[in-house]
């Protein structure tokens, strides 16, 4: 047979004619472990499918002529009405069974279970029809079906052992079901005899040990330790928990790894019943522990019975998260290395989100424990020690605004969240007026790497940096927490009070400035201090400069081929380097050395080339959901902004341009060149135009935005941002576009492994679309569908270099007449005092005077500092004990505040908006009418 390529057929009749061509190999004892090819038969002008030995898993020895079996050219003169190809089907041989996966939850009663499926994995070797994936997201508004398995044996018991086999190498993640009930099936007597009946099932159980989450609590979320390292690059964070020292020694207690998955739990603490006999241990914040409603202590191992419930209550006075650990840890699909769940990402823990009840776990065991020994102390006063720098005085602090900083008694704000925890205190005087290139406030600098506990000023507010914050980002941090205090951060609660205090990386005391934070200095390079576990390397003067950029991508690449033992992280920002270590391996003195020395032997800048592809992206200009994002700012954080209510004017204003078309045709005319990923999250890019005749410089919202729809695209300093994901913000809008990230499914434009879009160094350039058309290319694109035309190049710093030199001209009246009008604007923010502005504390609602309660009446006050979310009672409304009556948010979490008792609502003192304390009078309940 003369054999070439076959001629391309329709996607949809090549997977139909796999499908014929695997079930054949099926029927006749082989199983495909490839795929199916096809060849053509030119002579003959028939499609055959052909299929190597080596490619085949032999079971049972066939004929040759079945083997080359003419399946494709007999299906297709079939179809076209001949019947003398049909014979009479031979004598059945073999047996085949099934099982129907389905996604529902046998235990209770077969109710569906939806939701995203955060590992599929089908075993090889049997047939399997499903339409599931790892990413998929389930719903209620399907057949709950997600698979068929089939398996072939000689006999019924072969069939039946091998499905067995199979189903015990299925995993389906993120929802429950009936797999462990197929597998009880299979192994009932009466169903391998075949005498079973339709009632055989009704006395079948799923022995699959479960941990069933009877109520959720606030935000209880999967986590492990260390969490999620090695992506900071691309704007990955850690997570992890919050308090790892809790953790960590809940699980020593237990006999667990340190690191082992366990639940985090903020507020009000879970109820879980276990179905079989399991060791846990809770600890973290004093809270209520019940077991079947006794008290059982914390920092002990407690041993659950089967069918025991465990209920978590909130913490009492002291301290937010409590922790569970189980024996043996939780069953979960890691994602990224790690299990921690990122719940702005939606990745990772269960179903990539906090618990919800109804929600089923796996895993934990029964095993012998030791109380835990040390145990930390909690407070409402924290002293949390920190080490001087990155940036702290006389660069960009004054040496005051220092002492300052280690003199107050910072206030925990409401707004808070395992992203980063805001503290009230006082303004800095600030050593500069502003950022220049980097924006309007002096708390702008261009984009650097960040550390977690880092005391990041966005603006006048400082924020300390949590285990979910982001890893670049365009503010000063004159201090940052020491590794091993800042298990602290996960127990702040509103309204606690905070003082920083100065230490060495070694933990030993210090005066209050030392050094600002600088380690050493090499002509131009600056080592900087950044915690004890983080060394920031700067290049140059501060300014965009792209020779500088690239000084950093050389020496990344330069230290990632040494690769020192102890280095987790490399992470790149506009002019710098962070390099994240374990202190404990390699210490601080000792990666300084050992960088200054590679720093040393870097190539000429000019001699540096570096791939860089153009990636053609689709813009919606001032698109529907920026619109409403500054909407949302106007309505719940600011109305007065001078870049609200069309940030598109406040950039056109900013940069002296005569209309808003000119901002249009510079956005779409530029280039922009991609220097970090991860600026906002997930392979958000921070990219700059080459062309700097392009470069709109703007400021960043102050205080930032709450809330950003994800894809949307900004402009803040001279930098351009994707934002990666939905959640806060601070940059100018002009557009949304289409995804950069895809966690699940890694097609298109997406390559496998790597759920980035981008890299450094490419360049992007837009395309207008409208509002609905993004929509639909947004649906297109992580299918695979919508493939952005990507064209491969370089970027070479010396022609770079040259085409500046050859625009020199242009470029510096371009820039004098935007610096002028920028200058305007930040004389006019001073004339209406927008430096002087600060973010007004928080203050109760209502005085605790003069509120009358009834004599058998209760005053409902609030537990912590929060903003009133809702209200959900009138004034002489009827209530029953446990009813809510409000709802508080803080943390970004919402708390419902319950009735004491039976009542009627007297008198409320508290609305929607309010800020309230701990101890704020929110409502007066009176007792209930005789």
């Amino acid at each position: 047979m003369e054999e070439t390529p076959a001629p391309d057929l329709p996607a949809h009749v090549r997977a139909q004619l796999t499908n014929s061509a695997r079930d054949l190999c099926a029927s006749v004892g082989y199983r495909s472990a490839g795929t199916v090819e096809f060849v053509y038969d030119a002579a003959r002008e028939e499609v055959y499918f052909l299929e190597v030995n080596t490619r085949l898993q032999v079971e049972h020895p066939v004929t040759e002529e079945i083997y080359g079996v003419d399946l494709v050219a007999w299906m297709l003169r079939l179809a076209r009405g001949e019947r003398d190809v049909v014979s009479e089907p031979g004598p059945p041989r073999g047996h085949a069974v099934e099982a129907r996966v389905y996604a529902e939850d046998p235990c209770r009663e077969h109710r569906p279970s939806a939701g995203l499926l955060t590992r599929v994995e089908f075993p090889t070797g049997v047939r399997v029809d499903g339409w599931v994936e790892t990413g998929t997201e389930v719903t209620t508004s399907y057949d709950p079906m997600l698979a068929k398995v089939i398996a072939y044996g000689p006999d019924r018991a072969h069939a039946l052992q091998r499905l067995d086999q199979a189903l015990a190498r299925t995993r389906v993640d993120g929802i429950e079901t009936n797999l462990g009930l197929v597998r009880a099936a299979l192994a009932d007597s009466d169903f391998k005899a075949a005498a079973h009946s339709t009632a055989t099932l009704s006395g079948v159980q799923d022995p699959t040990p479960r941990i069933e989450v009877v109520a959720a609590g606030t935000l209880t979320t999967v986590q492990d330790w260390p969490g999620r390292t090695g992506y900071w690059q691309v704007g990955v964070p850690p997570s992890g928990p919050m308090d790892d020292r809790s953790f960590r020694l809940g699980n020593r207690a237990l006999g667990n790894p340190e690191g082992a998955p366990g639940l985090e739990c903020t507020l009000q603490g879970p109820s879980l019943r276990f179905t079989h006999p399991t060791t846990v241990c809770v600890t973290g914040a004093p809270a209520p522990v019940t077991l079947d409603g006794t008290p059982v202590p914390q920092w002990e191992p407690v041993t659950v019975p089967a069918g025991g419930v465990l209920e978590v209550g909130a913490p009492a006075e002291h301290g937010l998260r409590t922790y569970v650990l189980c024996a043996g840890g939780l069953d979960v699909p890691a994602f990224l290395g790690s299990a921690s769940t990122f719940t702005l990402g939606r990745f990772g823990g269960h179903g990539g989100r906090a618990l919800r009840t109804g929600d089923v776990l796996h895993g934990g065991a029964q095993a012998d424990g030791t109380p835990v020994g040390e145990r930390p102390s909690f407070t409402s006063t924290w002293h949390i020690a920190a080490a001087e720098g990155p940036h702290a005085a006389p660069e960009f602090f004054t040496e005051d605004d220092i002492r300052d900083f280690y003199a107050a008694d910072w206030k925990v704000h409401f707004n808070s969240a395992r992203t980063g925890v805001r503290l009230v205190g006082p303004k800095p005087r600030w050593a500069r007026t502003d950022g220049g290139e980097a924006g309007l406030h002096p708390s702008n600098i261009h984009d650097t790497p960040y550390s977690v506990g880092a005391v990041d000023y966005t603006g006048d507010m400082p924020v300390l940096l949590g285990p979910d914050g982001p890893s670049l980002g365009g503010f000063v941090c004159p201090a940052t927490v020491i590794s091993t205090e800042r298990w602290k951060l996960g127990q702040l609660r509103p309204g606690d009070t905070v003082r920083f205090v100065p230490v060495h990386t070694d933990g030993s005391a210090r005066p209050a400035i030392v050094d600002g934070g600088i380690l050493a200095r090499d002509g131009d390079v600056t080592y900087r201090r950044s915690g004890d576990d983080n060394l920031l390397v700067e290049f140059g003067p501060m300014q965009l400069d792209l020779a500088l950029r690239m000084r950093v991508h050389a020496l990344m690449e330069a230290v990632a081929e040494q690769g020192p033992d102890g280095i987790t992280d490399l992470t790149p920002g506009i002019r710098s380097l962070q390099i994240r270590t374990d202190p404990n391996r390699l210490p601080q003195h000792e990666l300084l050395a050992t960088v200054r020395e590679i720093t040393g032997s870097l190539p000429p800048s000019d001699q540096l080339v570096v791939p860089s592809r153009t990636v053609h992206l689709p813009l919606s200009w001032d698109d529907p959901a920026t619109r409403e994002a500054i909407a949302r700012y106007m309505a719940g954080v600011r109305d007065d902004a001078p870049w609200c209510p069309w940030n598109i004017e406040f950039i056109r204003r900013v940069n002296g341009l005569d209309s808003v078309n000119d901002v249009y045709r510079t956005v779409f005319d530029a280039e922009y060149l991609v220097l970090g990923l991860g600026d906002v999250y997930l392979g958000a890019p921070v990219a700059t135009p080459l062309d700097p005749r392009h470069r709109l410089v703007t400021t960043k919202y102050n205080p930032a935005r709450t809330w950003t729809a994800e894809n949307s695209v900004g402009i803040g300093g001279a930098y351009l941002c994707i934002y990666g994901m939905e959640g806060p913000g601070g940059y100018q809008f002009v557009g949304r576009t289409t995804q950069v990230w895809s966690p699940w499914r890694q097609r298109g434009a997406f390559e496998p492994g790597s759920p980035w879009l981008l890299r450094f160094f490419d360049r992007i350039k837009w395309y207008p679309v409208e509002a609905d058309e993004l929509l639909e290319l947004r649906a297109d694109i992580t299918s695979g569908r919508f493939v952005p035309r990507i064209e491969e190049g370089t970027f070479s710093l010396a022609e770079y270099q040259a085409f500046l030199t050859e625009h020199a001209e242009p470029i510096a009246e371009f820039r004098e007449r935007q610096q002028a009008a920028f200058s305007a604007e930040r004389d006019a923010w001073e004339a209406a005092g927008e430096f002087a502005r600060a973010e007004s504390a928080a203050t109760p609602a209502v005085a605790p005077v003069d509120i009358a309660v009834p004599p058998g009446g209760r005053l409902i006050e609030a537990e912590f500092a929060a903003s009133v979310w809702q209200l959900n009672v009138e004034p002489g409304d009827e209530v029953a004990a446990g009813q809510p009556l409000l709802a508080l948010e803080a943390m970004k979490m919402e708390s419902r505040v319950h009735a004491p008792a039976a009542g009627v609502v007297a008198e409320i003192l508290a609305r929607p908006g309010d800020q309230v304390e701990a101890g704020t009078a929110l409502l007066v309940l009176a007792p209930p009418a005789q």
